[in-house]
């Protein structure tokens, strides 16, 4: 069953973001600039449908005789780049960079074909199904960029500028920040997983690192002077919000860099973290292996393992997470059964 329901949301002077239904894997934050002449987008939706839905959304904001002929692609997770099919012609912009990271993951098919023939007994095929199983990449053609760039690139929209800035490595190796002056606005791309106390979110997951790197590209965000900050997954945050999150990703790194130093291995690195219940409001603590792990090749030179690997191990951890926390819940049952015990000396 297809996810649906995502919503506009205007920030002023043509921007607007379109933010999903709800927190999850894949479910990500575009935007939408909009003048007399012309419109782009900011990321895609993952999946032809939620794609349609944007382009729906997008097609009633429009002028007439316009349409959204660009997009500019924050980095080449599928999740923010896979919908432009569903803009044929439009001109797809995206770092020199982003190429590494799209030849590291499957295909949309190829994807389409792990989720739904996966043994749903298996941690992982179980994994994919609950938090992949929405999307349909079926039909879905790889996408290609028409124009890279390094460095910085500075585009018009009728009167709007458009900022874009290449990032170093950090989420992914060709990670970009969207800087529209006119509108006060950033887009950041996955540099930001934003939470709030209420929407909270889920944890972040960083595949490159280092997480220094994240935190100077957060830094840079603020640089901007930018009051309203659109994040790759989560809600709209302001400056007090980036904030914040750079003390998640603080805690992180020192984290990582203590275990490591101590000669604790990044898996278990990981469980240690989650069960320090730092941040039990977010959501998929699992995800807390990709970016321990990618710090901890920062440390030790290590290379990248593939997707699968490191997704199985994400499918893994999170049956681990779950099962400790049902347990957990279970002996807080048995206690609540208990009888109330007389106390020391008590007498009838």
């Amino acid at each position: 069953m297809s996810i649906t329901g995502g919503h506009v949301v205007d920030l002023g002077r043509g921007l607007h973001a379109w933010l999903p239904p709800k927190r999850g894997w894949g479910l990500a934050n575009c935007g939408l600039l909009v003048s007399p002449r012309g419109a782009l987008w900011i990321d895609t939706p993952y999946d032809p449908v939620l794609a349609g839905q944007f382009l729906a959304e997008s097609t009633k904001l429009l002028p007439a005789g316009v349409t959204v002929d660009r997009v500019i692609v924050t980095h080449a997770n599928g999740d923010h780049f896979w919908g432009a099919g569903v803009l044929p012609d439009a001109e797809i912009i995206a770092t020199r960079e982003a190429r590494d990271h799209i030849h590291y993951e499957p295909t949309p098919k190829q994807q389409h074909a792990l989720v739904n023939g996966s043994d749903p007994a298996g941690p992982l095929g179980a994994y994919l199904g609950r938090h992949f199983g929405s999307f349909d990449w079926s039909r879905t053609e790889p996408v290609r960029p028409t124009t890279y760039f390094t460095g910085e690139l500075e585009l018009t929209l009728g009167e709007y500028p458009v900022r874009i800035a290449a990032l170093p490595p950090a989420h992914t190796t060709g990670d970009l920040m969207v800087h529209l002056p006119a509108q006060s606005a950033v887009f950041s791309g996955d540099i930001i997983f934003s939470s709030t106390p209420g929407q909270p979110g889920d944890h972040p997951i960083h595949w490159a690192g280092p997480l220094s790197n994240v935190i100077a590209a957060c830094e840079q965000i603020l640089a901007t002077g930018a009051e309203t900050i659109v994040p790759g997954h989560g809600p709209v945050l302001d400056r007090a919000g980036v904030r914040d999150h750079i003390a998640y990703l603080e805690y992180v790194r020192e984290r990582a860099h203590a275990l490591h130093a101590a000669g604790v291995p990044a898996p278990e690195a990981a469980r240690r973290v989650i069960g320090e219940g730092r941040h039990p409001e977010l959501g998929l603590p699992e995800r807390l292996l990709v970016t321990i792990g990618s710090e901890y090749r920062q440390l030790d030179g290590s290379e990248m393992p593939g997707v699968l690997q490191v997704m199985t191990e994400v499918a893994v951890l999170a049956r681990e997470v779950e099962q400790e926390a049902e347990q957990g819940a279970e002996q807080g049952l048995d206690r609540e059964a208990e009888p109330a015990r007389e106390p020391a000396g008590a007498v009838e």
